[in-house]
């Protein structure tokens, strides 16, 4: 297939690319910078999403997928730019289907959800309590519309909390690396109590590319893995994993209010997916 990702080089972006090029799909690329994927045979496309372009379609390709998870200030959830950018993300995937595309994945997030107790499901209705989780939801159901309009297949992929190539990520993780490098020997941690859906970044890739690829599962899908660990286990995990000299100070701060004791995916949609591949 010709796929197209938007935000290739990120994070995320660069383990989804090379997932998709190990299985022999032929992979457009667009990002300010590729240091992350350069290794990989990919064909750069070289044009600015953001630039109202009705001719972008046959200008990236005429792609069979795209799958958007390009997206500024991703770490820094109260950054204004969310907000600035929303409509600008709208256009592009909204020419993009007037021009012909027929696929449309775009990555979405947990804080689209905002404050929830338990399992999320594809309908746990979304109250999000900051800008990237205002903007998510919004792009989220922009593109519902549109896609409905059009006749076309549209994925919404809800990721949870990411682990794995942790100095690329702003987790509390690269936090952990970052401080036993400079030395330190406590890393203080609130209660540790809250329970997440962990998921490492190459499982991850692996999940985004199953979905991208077929079209029989649709709309919202959890990529995780169904199963909440508490942040305090995984981080003593980690430690250990990685033979880090550190101890972990609990209590150093206090839990947040806003932060759910516990949020985790349903991953039934997924499995399914998975399970065809």
């Amino acid at each position: 297939m010709k796929i197209l990702v938007t935000g290739a080089n990120g994070y995320i972006g660069s383990h989804v690319v090379k997932n998709l090029i190990s299985q022999k799909h032929d992979v457009f690329v667009i990002d300010k910078s590729f240091a992350n994927i350069e290794r990989y045979n990919v064909n750069v496309v070289d044009i600015n999403i953001f630039e109202e372009n009705e001719n972008i379609y046959n200008l990236t390709g005429n792609p069979d997928v795209l799958l958007h998870m390009a997206w500024r200030d991703g770490f820094n959830h109260m950054a204004p730019t969310h907000l600035k950018d929303l409509p600008l993300h709208v256009s592009f995937i909204e020419n993009m289907i007037k021009g012909g595309l027929k696929h449309v994945v775009i990555m979405g997030s947990m804080h689209e959800v905002g404050y929830w107790e338990g399992t999320v499901t594809e309908d746990t209705p979304c109250n999000p309590k900051s800008y990237y989780g205002i903007a998510k939801n919004a792009l989220r159901q922009a593109i519902d519309i549109i896609s409905n309009q059009k006749d076309v297949v549209f994925q919404w992929l809800r990721a949870y909390y990411i682990t794995g190539d942790d100095m690329k990520s702003n987790s509390v993780f690269a936090k952990i690396l970052l401080a036993a490098k400079e030395g330190k020997k406590e890393f203080p941690l609130n209660s540790g109590k809250n329970l997440y859906d962990f998921i490492d970044v190459d499982e991850l890739a692996t999940q985004i590319s199953a979905v991208s690829t077929q079209t029989n599962v649709t709309g919202i899908i959890n990529c995780c893995t169904g199963k909440p660990v508490s942040l305090l286990e995984r981080i003593t995990k980690f430690i250990e994993e990685n033979n880090l000299d550190l101890e972990l100070k609990i209590g150093a701060f206090p839990d947040r209010s806003y932060d759910s004791p516990g949020i985790w995916g349903d991953n039934t949609k997924i499995c399914k997916i998975l399970k065809e591949k």
